[in-house]
């Protein structure tokens, strides 16, 4: 329904396009012009909000996009166009991937380091942005963190997929901030865990060798029930859909799972880590 609202040809990123977008949804309203005072008002935010979206200032309020869509009945408009957004924000490399991420009904991960980013919390994921790129401007890390916690909107949607986390007990060692980053991180996992859709566990360092052990792993099964697997490595991300392999990685997800702690044991091990810090 992007053509009720004219062409953004000259809008040179989807920031500016969806910024372009709301103004002429604003001023073309079909009950009626809404100055951005009125706009602010419905959508339960502030006038200087809404300016700065309608010029393509940064961030964008992950529950603003669908009441714009309630709002003006635009059929999912601006839920796209932020989709949009936050697929751009990503390396060329990665947005496929983050891509099949909001459409999955599954995502399964597999995490032999640190915390995925799906879970991370802000500091947890700043302190790894950092330590990553020591010469990054605030700008550049804040930009990469408003991009990480987006992909956190499909949790609290109101179909978010299903869930399993294995992680390796060195997880639960590393340290990746101050202790107070820690606890925190830590807490959100033990939250997560109790969501009825998220199964978090976490593999012993004693466990044996496995197939998936060198890299993060993860599982994204889609609407059709096709499942791929996105490999990392350093600065790249591979992903593998032919299904014999894919079949091959899925075994020995499940006998990582097996494997590992139960979710109540596994609960119980990162409270004690919690405490202890």
């Amino acid at each position: 329904m992007t053509e009720r609202y004219g062409d953004y040809s000259g809008a040179s990123n989807p920031r500016e396009v969806f910024g372009e977008a709301l103004r002429d949804a604003r001023e073309t309203r079909a009950a009626g012009k809404l100055t951005q005072s009125e706009l602010a008002r419905k959508a339960r935010t502030s006038k200087s909000t809404i300016s700065r979206i309608e010029r393509g200032v940064p961030p964008i309020a992950g529950n603003l996009p669908a009441l714009f869509d309630q709002i003006f009945e635009t059929d999912g408009l601006f839920k796209r166009l932020h989709e949009e957004i936050i697929s751009q924000s990503f390396p060329a490399l990665y947005r496929r991937r983050m891509a099949l991420e909001r459409e999955a009904l599954a995502v399964w991960e597999w995490c032999p380091s640190v915390v995925p980013g799906l879970l991370q919390t802000g500091d947890y994921a700043r302190a790894l942005f950092r330590a990553n790129d020591p010469r990054a401007t605030e700008d550049e890390i804040s930009a990469s963190l408003r991009a990480r916690l987006a992909r956190q909107d499909l949790l609290r949607s109101t179909t978010p997929p299903h869930v399993r986390v294995v992680l390796c007990e060195s997880v639960l060692k590393r340290r990746v901030g101050n202790p107070d980053v820690l606890r925190e991180q830590f807490a959100v996992l033990l939250r997560q865990g109790e969501q009825p859709t998220t199964r978090i566990q976490v593999l012993p360092l004693h466990s044996e060798p496995h197939l998936l052990m060198e890299w993060p792993v993860s599982f994204l099964t889609m609407p059709n029930h096709v499942t791929v697997v996105c490999v990392e490595t350093y600065r790249t991300t591979g992903i593998i859909e032919e299904p014999e392999h894919v079949r091959t990685a899925m075994r020995a997800y499940d006998d990582l799972t097996s494997e590992a702690l139960s979710a109540r044991e596994s609960a119980a091990l990162i409270r004690e880590r919690m405490e202890s810090l």
